[in-house]
Parts: structure tokens; C-alpha cells; sequence
């Protein structure tokens, strides 16, 4: 069990049965009250992001949370499958666990899944994943007073803004935390 001194960003635990990570904590102690812990929590099964304020005394059980390698291997309806790169099983998660992510699933990558109690909850994408450019519109000559750029549709469907000088067929870097253009494959 987990004291709240010990609640930090990025910890794994257990409310009510569900895996959440810590994605914010703030420390704070008013007077002659207790310390309260204010945390924004996302739920490891879901997606979902919740506020969620701690008293002094309270404890929460710590998840275990452990990853495996995995490679993206096929969508059918509104399931994506996945194949374990060690074992060698296929598993799928729905596109409302996955939520943004499977905006930078293409077949083949390989990605870390998130396991809780042996099964497969969630995903961790790379940092950086290179996709290809399938629509972008044309620069135009100049332009280049600007420091503008222009959007480009990516082959999962992506839309990203990129510089002028990208066009279509390019393989391009993006960042998949903040979802923005990084450089030229």
C-alpha cells in the first residue's frame, strides 16, 4: 500500500479494481489540517483522465503494471490486433482503449503493451514514428516570407502541419506525444 508521500507522477495504481497512472500530483498542507494530494489520474483501460484528491491518511494499492513487446498487425471494425513478438499470440484492443494512438498504428510497428493481472490493457508508442506523406498540397513559390506551413494528410489519416517543402510521398518523423512534425526520414 501506498502512502500518499509516496503517490508520485508516472506511479501505477489501483482505484476501485482499475489501473490508473499518475499523470500530475500536488502536495499541499493548510494550517492545522491535514495534507491533502491533489492528482490527475488516467485510467490505464480506458483512456479517461479524472481529478482525484487524496487526505492525509488515506493509502491506494500500488498496480503491477508489466510490458511486453508487441507488433501491430491488422484492424478489423473497431478492433486492432496485435501479435506478441515473444510469445507469438494474437490479442486486440478496441479503438476506444486505444483512443489517439491509432492514429499512428501502420502494419508492422512495433509497439510496448501495457499489461495488468497477465492481459493486455493499453499501448506505448515509440517517441518517434516515421509515416508517409499520401496527400499534401502544393507550396507555393514564394511563400516563404511566412514561417507558416501547410497540412498534410498521413497514411494512418493523420493531419499534421508540416513545412512548405514537404510533398506528398515523402516519409516524414513525427512526434507521437505532442503530435507534431519533427524532420524528414
Amino acid at each position: 500500500m501506498l502512502s500518499i508521500n509516496e503517490i508520485k507522477t508516472g506511479k501505477n495504481i489501483i482505484l476501485s479494481g482499475v489501473p490508473y497512472t499518475v499523470l500530475y500530483q500536488e502536495h499541499s498542507k493548510t494550517g492545522r489540517a491535514g495534507s491533502v494530494l491533489r492528482t490527475r489520474l488516467k485510467n490505464l483501460t480506458t483512456g479517461t483522465v479524472l481529478e482525484k484528491t487524496f487526505q492525509g491518511a488515506e493509502q491506494v494499492e500500488e498496480a503491477d503494471i508489466s510490458k511486453s513487446k508487441a507488433q501491430y498487425t491488422y484492424k478489423e471494425g473497431t478492433e486492432y490486433y496485435f501479435m506478441d513478438t515473444e510469445s507469438y499470440e494474437q490479442f486486440s484492443l478496441s479503438s476506444a482503449v486505444l483512443g489517439e494512438t491509432i492514429n499512428y498504428l501502420k502494419e508492422g510497428t512495433e509497439i510496448t503493451i501495457l499489461n495488468f493481472n497477465s492481459n493486455p490493457i493499453n499501448v506505448e508508442l515509440p517517441i518517434k514514428i516515421s509515416l508517409k506523406v499520401t496527400e499534401a498540397p502544393p507550396g507555393i513559390k514564394g511563400n516563404t516570407a511566412s514561417t507558416g506551413g501547410k497540412v498534410v494528410v498521413l497514411e494512418t489519416g493523420l493531419k499534421v502541419s508540416t513545412p512548405l517543402f514537404i510533398k506528398e510521398g515523402d516519409e516524414i518523423i513525427i512526434n507521437t506525444e505532442k503530435g507534431e512534425y519533427v524532420g524528414r526520414a
